[in-house]
């Protein structure tokens, strides 16, 4: 990361601490719904299957900007997808760092050719051995461990959600992350219930293992992208929520948080390791402030 970049997001911390400012930081543009997928935890899919075109995602990319955004996620849907004539993601990845927002990231679920060296991170999805991913994505593990072996870059980070079925491959991942050419880092989720998924949502001693698992592997060198500090938060759900410097849009329409945000009681049950981590960062948990410099810049 560079200093000018390292130094706007500290000044922004310090004044969203100390004044208690709820300005978003980070921004989430959903390219398309369409995906080439269905996966078993995945409730937001195909809904509409519409490819959102340029000028769109480019108004809706200003919008975040002048909201003071920074961060920007491009996502879908699987954002490999996304065409508009003879633009693909790239087009709209130049014209984020055109327009200056200081990082890109990109998440994917790695079944195409990764061949984007301009985004800061591609988030990869990775949810456990090749029998238990194949089980929630279907057979595509070794077509991604392919894509990731022949990508263009090493700015790969495995992205996994933990559930029901998948709960014993952390160790599996980690190991992954850390032996896996063009991967940098892991970054974990547990599994938010929505109404369609509840089964798949892990118990309070579920995710304590699991955590305790990602702190050994943490120990053991693996390059984990998430704070352990906020684990016991995540554990109890306990952190406050929603993160309100974070926004998505999708389709002109802004949600605070995430896509979530509009489902009764599903922002009480969130699994998301970064909500619970920018959510305690803002309220000025010191052992979180500390953790997230270190862990960002390392990784980006």
């Amino acid at each position: 990361m560079k200093f000018s970049t390292f130094f706007r997001f500290a000044s922004f911390g310090v004044k969203t601490i100390l004044f208690k400012k709820e300005d978003p930081i980070l921004g989430t543009v959903i390219v398309t719904d369409r995906c080439n997928l269905h996966c078993k935890h995945c409730s937001v899919n195909n809904i509409t299957a519409v490819m959102h075109p340029f000028a769109q995602i480019r108004q809706e990319m200003q919008v975040l900007y002048d909201m003071g955004v920074r961060i920007l996620f491009f996502c879908g849907g699987e954002t490999f997808l996304w065409r508009d004539g003879d633009m693909t993601l790239r087009a709209l990845v130049l014209e984020a760092r055109r327009m200056g927002f200081l990082i890109v990231n990109v998440v994917t679920n790695g079944t195409f050719p990764i061949d984007l060296p301009e985004a800061d991170l591609i988030l990869l999805s990775l949810d456990g051995d090749r029998e238990h991913h194949n089980e929630i994505r279907g057979d595509t593990y070794d077509t991604i461990m392919e894509n990731i072996a022949n990508a263009t870059a090493g700015n790969i980070c495995f992205y996994m959600a933990i559930n029901k079925i998948n709960k014993d491959c952390v160790r599996h991942v980690c190991e992954k992350a850390r032996d896996t050419k063009n991967v940098r880092a892991v970054s974990f989720n547990f599994h938010t219930p929505y109404p369609d998924t509840k089964e798949l949502a892990l118990s309070r001693e579920e995710k304590a293992e699991c955590c305790e698992t990602i702190r050994q592997m943490m120990k053991e060198g693996a390059p984990v992208f998430n704070l352990k500090s906020a684990f016991p938060y995540l554990v109890d759900n306990s952190f406050p929520t929603p993160c309100r410097q974070c926004v998505v849009i999708e389709n002109g329409k802004i949600s605070v948080c995430g896509r979530c945000i509009d489902v009764p009681g599903l922002c009480e049950k969130c699994g998301y390791f970064f909500v619970a981590e920018y959510t305690l960062l803002f309220k000025g948990n010191l052992k979180v402030v500390f953790e997230m410099l270190r862990t960002y810049l390392k990784y980006i």
